[in-house]
């Protein structure tokens, strides 16, 4: 990748232009052509260095989703990723050391009876039963870090005004986790895909990335294909009065690319406080779980890093059924 390729990735992780020709406006900010950006852009996702551009959804808000793991045995590890991954609302699988609970998953659904079957499904093609763990609070879910630079800290994340929500907004948050159409007026063919005008489908997007629904709208990029392949998962063991505190601190260290809690589950998993550090080497890694680790709030708190070491699935959430 040149300069232009890097500045167009860094620049527009979030705040897509939300006008009539979105790409013409990035290529205003970057002293280039609309035909140009439309052509780089369709060079990386075609090179696999991003995913689309659109919308990542803020989770259990049009739809139900959850993190989930299995307990693999080393020999099964293939065959059991397979058939994970073969569930359609299954948006991301990796397998990860440091845990007896190898292989971890994200599993999405238009609602939370769909989500259940979703499981259901999965424990009875493996036999194995998957470890649910939903999210209760989100201090930082955005993941649109910068690309260049010195590692800086993420903003704390405001809660999601579901009031904000309207019927016809799934078909449209589901079509913006596949991704616009590379043309110069892409919310034309969003509209005429959906049945609704240009002027309504960019009035419902603006809308539901101010209520936080949509957690960001712009160039989603795969971080280990451009080079972040250090992937760690970071659980925290604190008692639940403590929890808003340390993740609060824990959200603003630079580096922490992620920051939330999910629900514990008696008897198989007692870590409610999660963060991601996505990093270009362990090292690097390391170096930002130090400073957590030194936070206040953390100092002594038994933790474990789970380091992702295969990417098994990686694609945009369900959220609603197909024939929407």
């Amino acid at each position: 990748m040149d300069d232009l390729d890097l500045r167009l990735l860094d620049g527009f992780q979030r705040d897509l232009p939300l006008e009539t020709r979105p790409f013409a406006a990035i290529a205003h900010r970057l002293d280039t052509s609309e035909a140009e950006v439309i052509a780089r852009l369709t060079r990386l996702r075609d090179e696999g260095l991003i995913a689309r551009i659109g919308a990542t959804c803020r989770p259990n808000t049009a739809g139900a989703s959850t993190l989930a793991a299995l307990r693999v045995p080393v020999r099964r590890i293939d065959k059991v990723a397979a058939l994970v991954g073969a569930e359609p609302g299954v948006n991301h699988a990796y397998l990860r050391e440091g845990s007896d609970w190898n292989l971890w998953f994200v599993a999405t659904a238009p609602d939370a009876a769909a989500l259940e079957e979703s499981l259901a499904r999965i424990e009875t093609a493996t036999g194995l039963l998957p470890l649910s763990l939903p999210l209760v609070r989100a201090f930082n879910i955005d993941l649109g870090f910068p690309l260049l630079g010195p590692r800086r800290a993420m903003a704390l994340d405001r809660p999601a005004d579901l009031a904000a929500l309207r019927p016809r907004d799934k078909a449209l948050m589901q079509a913006l986790t596949t991704g616009l159409a590379l043309v110069p007026r892409p919310f034309v063919a969003l509209g005429q895909a959906l049945h609704r005008s240009e002027a309504e489908v960019i009035s419902r997007i603006r809308a539901l990335a101010e209520a936080r629904i949509l957690t960001r709208v712009g160039v989603i990029v795969r971080h280990r294909a451009l080079g972040w392949t250090q992937n760690a998962m970071v659980v925290w063991r604190l008692p639940e009065a403590a929890v808003e505190a340390a993740g609060t601190a824990l959200a603003g260290v630079p580096g922490v690319t992620l920051c939330y809690q999910r629900r514990c589950v008696p008897g198989l998993w007692s870590w409610p406080l999660f963060c991601m550090i996505h990093a270009r080497s362990r090292a690097e890694a390391m170096e930002v779980l130090v400073q957590a680790r030194a936070l206040p709030e953390l100092q002594g708190v038994p933790h474990r890093i789970l380091f992702s070491t295969r990417c098994f699935r990686q694609r945009g959430a369900v959220i609603a059924e197909v024939a929407a």
